[in-house]
């Protein structure tokens, strides 16, 4: 048997947590069948940078591409998940030996994700990507980078300048995957964003499942 698709997406839900400054997401049935109504129907108030994520370059670059323009494949096919043992950031002295290769799909496993998705407050000291990693991530020439948190760059340090380094080299960025029950390694990557026409980003469903490491 193959192995199962692990769904490394967050549940949306009213008062989850969310990025500081970003809207609190509301969900609110103004339909429903429980109070008579003849259908039940649901209203999402929320950023579209709401748990489970992408981003597109427009995020952080002036007329810079939307989510629209991403090709159906950049979420998907195979990937790799690298396991980080820095607690503060992903920096460049724990990639340099990962032989990261020019169109690969990286998904990088903290421990954000045994940490941070077990509570609905806002941890500020999550793992996120150092500018020099994001750097050396563009000159790699991978594909797309995701990351177990609500950021690829951290709150107070290289924020905008690891998702400038990360977008402005045409990689996408999945952000909010919790990938706790997900081993280190090769994998198969299903991520695909709604097709919000204009949109800095979008929620996501991702899945992976595991897959054998082939000889290079």
């Amino acid at each position: 048997m193959p192995p199962k698709w692990i769904d490394i997406s967050v549940p949306l839900k009213t008062g989850m947590v969310q990025w500081p400054g970003d809207p609190a997401a509301r969900f609110t049935r103004v339909m429903d069948i429980g109070r008579g109504d003849d259908y039940t129907a649901l209203l999402l108030e929320m950023s579209v940078h709401t748990g489970t994520h992408m981003d597109a370059p427009a995020h952080v670059i002036r007329n810079g591409k939307t989510l629209d323009a991403m090709p159906p494949d950049a979420g998907v096919g195979p990937a790799r998940v690298i396991a980080i043992r820095d607690r503060e950031s992903i920096k460049l002295d724990e990639l340099s030996h990962q032989q990261i290769r020019r169109g690969e799909r990286i998904l990088f496993k903290t421990r954000n994700s045994t940490r941070c998705w077990q509570s609905d407050r806002f941890f500020a000291d999550f793992v996120s990507i150092s500018a020099d990693a994001a750097r050396y991530l563009a000159e790699r020439q991978v594909r797309l980078v995701g990351i177990d948190y609500l950021s690829v760059g951290g709150l107070k340090k290289d924020g905008r300048e690891t998702h400038l380094a990360l977008l402005s080299a045409g990689i996408w960025i999945i952000e909010g995957l919790n990938l706790s029950q997900v081993k280190a390694g090769p994998v198969e990557l299903l991520c695909l964003p709604l097709k919000l026409t204009n949109a800095d980003g979008a929620p996501a469903r991702a899945l992976v499942r595991q897959r054998r490491k082939t000889r290079s």
